[in-house]
């Protein structure tokens, strides 16, 4: 799609008109209370609240939770500094995501949309009420800013999510219309829907491009109350919010007051919520949530440990190889490397069984490729056959697997024949090329507590006569070199929805892999992934975007960018007992944001803020 719009992009150049009379660009449609990818939507036009939340939860309350490291900005859309967690809450979009569809939006900003069966085009009418925090009105002029910033200044993201966006106008100023590229992108209008909105009165005299700590204006339900730079952030629930009572709201932002601590050490973290220091806890340690959620609190039910199961794609978390290093551009050598990672032996040995092993971009989802492809698929591949490995018409792909006795000479074997073939050869006791360099690389790390799940491989790898080093930075500087693509090999997750699309394009598409800040981080340059990524965006239903995305999966798999780790399709929280949630949860995110606290000074709270 992006070739197919190429000279009509340089022809037609994003407009960002701030009014334009409504009878220039308007088309009478039928308007809509929501947004479905594919399908219709769950819930009608008169719901008054998702299912998966309380209506009548009590607000109010203060909760603690942790972050690691440090912060120095309230910017998250660019690529400089360190954002504080958790921004989002101050910001509203135009749209809000329904958590128990796989992707459907709901009227937030908006109050209706328009739209065309092609989906060329989409118009949002922005309530009357939408107000930013220092009460000024939310106008069509100030999504137009949003956009002209976002994609000029912001994360390069940007740029590749929205590339498609041909046009924005504003019919009134409550009213403006995105206009597309030619070809078909079903999920365009929605993720515009997504997008933070941002208002133009603050930004228009500000350096957006510049980290700092000057407390933003948003439209969302929380402001910024208090923050000790890099140490502490605390949020209010505004008692003034514009949108505390719509459908979309109702039985959700519960808690008075949200506070981070950020921590340096995250064992130290652990420590302190076992002590009370804060209240909730999501756990990502297999060893940690076998070893260390135990004692007399956990004993007498005053801290409550949960696994809650979800229906997410678990996405790929791997160690990841930056292709532009030398030693890792040819794809036997990518493929030779991932015989020295022993997952069996290791979830046995260090994760307590705890792991299922990824094999699949797209794991845990319909989605995956886990079986030869069917006629209708190679349909699809078909065409790219010069340009793909052979295996990915006759082969399923699946990691390199052990018996978990840790004894992997034949995988090691395996691994030596390809890095032969590839041109390299073991000199006294070493691994070198055709010039007698050194086959040698940096893994860089950000969490201590992974150096026990890397050192068996380097020993494997020091085996095949590799020398690796490890690298473990503080998060700042881990972020970073991770922008700059200043990296031989790191852990990284790629996370992916129930409805894949327009990211698919930053985080494999060729045009991305030269500009820093984008997440094509193994630097993937492959035309074929190109092509399949255009026709995952263009997929016209449900059924096409699964076989489209099952291809794309095939050709990231053989072409061995990666070494994949490890997923778990449930999530690991524990909290104090001090919370209370809706009966019903939501299929598709842990729902924490409808939570509420139990204390009776939450319901003294709610009356108050009510009263306002």
């Amino acid at each position: 799609m992006v070739a197919k719009a190429r000279l009509l992009s340089l022809l037609l150049p994003l407009l960002f008109t701030t009014l334009l009379p409504p009878s220039a660009t308007a088309t009478t449609l039928a308007p809509q209370h929501a947004i479905a990818m594919h399908g219709q939507p769950k819930y009608p036009a008169e719901f008054t609240h998702f299912d998966y939340t309380n209506p009548d939860a009590p607000k109010g309350g203060t909760i603690r939770q942790w972050a690691l490291g440090t912060f120095d900005s309230f910017n998250p859309f660019i690529i400089k500094g360190t954002a504080a967690d958790d921004l989002a809450m101050i910001y509203d979009s135009l749209m809000r995501k329904a958590e128990d569809e796989p992707f459907t939006q709901y009227g937030l900003l908006a109050e209706s949309v328009e739209l065309p069966d092609d989906r060329s085009w989409i118009t949002f009418h922005i309530r009357p009420q939408a107000r930013f925090s220092d009460g000024q009105p939310v106008t069509s002029a100030d999504v137009i800013h949003t956009f002209k910033l976002l994609r000029e200044q912001g994360n390069p993201f940007y740029r590749a999510y929205y590339a498609d966006i041909l046009n924005i106008e504003a019919l009134d100023p409550k009213t403006v219309k995105f206009s597309f590229k030619p070809g078909e992108n079903r999920e365009l209008p929605l993720i515009v829907g997504e997008v933070s909105i941002l208002p133009q009165h603050y930004w228009r005299d500000r350096d957006f491009s510049k980290p700092g700590l000057e407390v933003p204006i948003g439209s969302g339900p929380y402001r910024i109350s208090s923050f000790d730079a890099g140490r502490s952030i605390s949020y209010e629930l505004r008692s003034d919010y514009w949108g505390r009572d719509l459908p979309v709201n109702r039985g959700r932002y519960n808690f008075g007051e949200i506070r981070y601590d950020y921590y340096r050490d995250s064992t130290v973290a652990l420590e302190a919520f076992k002590a009370g220091e804060y209240d909730f806890r999501q756990e990502t340690s297999s060893k940690n949530w076998a070893t260390s959620y135990t004692g007399p609190m956990f004993d007498n039910g005053a801290i409550v440990r949960q696994e809650i199961r979800h229906a997410n794609p678990t996405g790929m978390q791997a160690f990841i190889f930056n292709s532009r290093r030398p030693q890792f551009a040819d794809s036997r050598v990518r493929q030779a490397l991932a015989y020295a990672f022993d997952f069996e032996w290791t979830n046995k040995n260090i994760f307590y069984d705890a792991y299922t092993r990824t094999h699949s971009y797209f794991s845990n989802s319909e989605m995956a490729a886990e079986q030869l492809p069917s006629p209708a698929e190679l349909k699809i591949l078909e065409p790219l056959r010069q340009q793909l490995p052979a295996e990915v018409f006759s082969q399923v792909y699946r990691a390199p697997s052990s018996d978990a006795s840790g004894n992997i000479r034949n995988q090691i074997r395996t691994g030596m024949r390809l890095l032969k073939q590839a041109g390299w050869e073991v000199k006294n006791g070493k691994l070198v090329d055709a010039n007698g360099a050194p086959f040698t690389f940096e893994l860089l790390l950000v969490q201590k507590e992974f150096e026990r799940v890397v050192a068996p491989m380097l020993k494997n790898l020091e085996k095949m006569g590799i020398e690796t080093s490890i690298r473990i930075v503080d998060v700042s500087q881990y972020i970073n070199r991770m922008r700059s693509f200043d990296f031989d090999m790191m852990v990284y997750s790629y996370g992916q929805s129930n409805s894949p699309g327009n990211e698919q394009r930053e985080f494999w598409h060729s045009s991305m892999a030269d500009i820093e800040g984008s997440r094509n981080l193994m630097g993937v340059k492959n035309p074929a992934i190109d092509a399949l990524i255009d026709q995952v965006i263009a997929a016209p239903d449900r059924e096409q975007l699964v076989l489209r995305t099952r291809a794309l999966d095939r050709a990231l798999q053989w072409n061995h960018y990666l070494i994949p780790q490890f997923h778990i399709s449930s999530y690991r929280v524990a909290y104090w007992d001090k919370f209370a949630m809706p009966d019903i949860r939501p299929q598709y995110s842990l729902g924490f944001d409808s939570w509420w606290l139990k204390s009776s000074s939450a319901s003294v709270t709610s009356q108050e803020n009510a009263s306002h």
